[in-house]
């Protein structure tokens, strides 16, 4: 089979205008990027009602192993499939970073027949919003520091300073950093550090805001750290706020592009779910859901992770209530953690993850089980998407079919989307339409009136299964000074491990008789959400010792070559 990047490239592409007004948008609402991308005006939302009757699903999936599980690809899939048995349906998902891209972890415009295209144009800048969060963030940042060169007027203080830098590279020499050394002029020396573009809280603010003015009141909110007298200074109190949403003034509107099929996506924010909110914006799916009959959206990483922050904030602050889930899970992810098995990227699976292997793979079904319990604590039934690669056993497939309905999923469906696109999404597109008919009562998993430690007390306990929280004393301290500045009502936004349910990557399966340590909570006050920090997971990435950006190039038509 051709790779991605050459399946990608032999798609007939729709030119944009096209179809823009086979989606339902007047031309005059596309700010074209070339041929095949454009922005799209947020005056459509004046212009289109509401549609009651719209149906909003969201992908996740089981803890996944570090090689993905093929969720980007069934979330495509799964708009291939609706729009293949006649419902026209629109995707809604993130931009990438390209941390990742030129990481271990590759693109992630799907793969293989169930694709969003360009795909080099998908993964690389796309239309500028992750450096225009990047512009908006260190822009603040810097008169942070200028400020305090030029007399401190705003009495910051300076040790206690929160805001760090971003960059869209995975370089972990920047996790702790010396600024203001100053050459020509005294300088004002600090320790700081550099967080990932996608774990920015302007990235945040961007992903949940509802419009531009929106936007323009939580960048004001983004707090820089306290005074002298211990009060939060704001970047509305600085002065900033309007100067970065200039910045962002076309980054809020989201990208048109398409899929391989012609069917119609929309790519926009990008923050990370290990360390940030994990979903694409509010604002696409708004959009989406009164142009279409069905949205489906993505949630990054396991259903512990994106999918609770798609719950308990995105769908907080949008006011948006789900239809259903598909949770993706892979035999070899479920073999995986029924093991000791290790998976390594450009190595070959061991043997136990490819071959039947039955223990296993009822001893890692534990994983799935606890997800599929998670999502449904929420009042949201769950359709099993089993994503099939070559060589898999037909046998254990249809065991982890009807184990999972015994589980408690509604229906459990096979995943041929990579290889056969919509063609192969059918029977999971029919069995997602049933879902969302027989749809539940939606409910949060905590409420706003909870205690900061209740709230994390709750996550961790009721949907990680840890036996209880230790706190560290940066994490107590934090908490009470939040609770003091009145944000004890935030809901949280879990900095954990992806590779387990729990804090800790080598707890596999469904992990218990644990305890879940909190190192820290930080504040996202423009956002609107608290995000503890468990275990020793990090807000910048590192590159590996043999990262993908070693086989990227441009070929001898000047084309990029080597992407996945």
């Amino acid at each position: 089979m051709k790779d991605d990047l050459a399946i990608a490239r032999q798609a007939k592409l729709i030119p944009i205008a096209e179809l823009g007004r086979k989606l339902g948008i007047h031309e005059e609402e596309l700010i074209p990027y070339g041929r095949t991308k454009a922005k799209v005006d947020l005056s459509i939302l004046d212009r289109l009602p509401e549609k009651r009757d719209s149906k909003y699903i969201v992908i996740t999936a089981v803890t996944p192993t570090p090689l993905g599980e093929g969720k980007t690809v069934n979330t495509i899939g799964t708009g291939l499939g609706l729009n293949r048995i006649g419902k026209k349906t629109i995707t809604c998902i993130r931009q990438p970073s390209m941390g990742p891209v030129f990481g271990i972890k590759g693109g992630a415009a799907g793969g293989g027949w169930s694709q969003v295209v360009p795909m080099e144009d998908f993964n690389l800048h796309l239309t500028g919003d992750m450096h225009a969060v990047g512009a908006a963030h260190n822009l603040l940042a810097a008169w942070v520091d200028a400020s305090l060169m030029h007399g401190n007027p705003y009495r910051l203080d300076p040790a206690r300073i929160e805001l760090r830098r971003v960059v869209d590279v995975s370089d972990r020499a920047l996790r702790d950093i010396t600024v203001g050394n100053g050459e020509k002029a005294p300088g004002f020396p600090r320790r700081t550090g550099f967080d990932i573009t996608p774990a920015s809280e302007v990235m945040a603010c961007l992903a949940l805001s509802n419009d531009l003015p929106d936007l323009r009141r939580r960048l004001g909110k983004i707090i820089v750290g306290p005074d002298l007298d211990g009060n939060p200074v704001t970047a509305e109190q600085m002065g900033a706020a309007g100067a970065m949403a200039v910045v962002m003034r076309d980054a809020v509107m989201p990208t048109l592009m398409q899929t391989i099929e012609g069917t119609g996506c929309f790519v926009h924010a990008g923050p990370f779910a290990n360390i940030a909110v994990g979903n694409s914006s509010i604002i696409a799916d708004r959009i989406a859901l009164r142009l279409a009959d069905y949205v489906v959206t993505e949630s990054g990483f396991g259903a512990d992770m994106g999918c609770e922050k798609f719950f308990d904030i995105k769908c907080r602050v949008s006011g948006l209530r789900p239809h259903a889930a598909g949770v993706v899970a892979t035999l070899r992810a479920l073999k995986m953690h029924g093991s000791d098995a290790e998976v390594k990227l450009g190595k070959d699976l061991p043997p136990s993850l490819v071959e039947e292997n039955q223990a296993a793979l009822e001893r890692g079904f534990e994983n799935l089980r606890k997800h599929i319990e998670n999502v449904k604590s929420f009042g949201v039934q769950v359709v099993v998407i089993v994503n099939c690669f070559p060589g898999d056993s037909e046998r254990e497939v249809q065991w982890v079919r009807e184990q999972a309905v015994k589980a408690g999923a509604f229906r459990a469906e096979v995943s041929l989307a990579f290889a056969k696109g919509g063609a192969g999404m059918e029977d999971v597109a029919r069995a997602l339409v049933a879902a969302c008919d027989a749809a539940g009562d939606f409910r949060f998993c905590y409420p706003d009136s909870m205690s900061i430690r209740e709230k994390i007390e709750t996550l961790a306990t009721k949907l990680y299964g840890a036996d209880g929280v230790d706190y560290e004393p940066a994490a107590v301290e934090a908490i009470d000074r939040f609770t003091r500045w009145g944000f004890g009502h935030l809901p949280i936004c879990m900095a954990k491990t992806q590779l387990s349910i729990s804090h800790d990557p080598a707890l596999r399966a469904r992990p218990s008789g644990y305890r879940f340590p909190v190192r820290d909570v930080r504040l996202s006050a423009g956002a609107g959400f608290l995000y503890p920090l468990a275990g020793t997971m990090m807000t910048m990435p590192g590159l590996p010792k043999k990262p993908g950006l070693l086989g990227m190039d441009l070929d001898e038509n000047g084309l990029a070559a080597g992407l996945f």
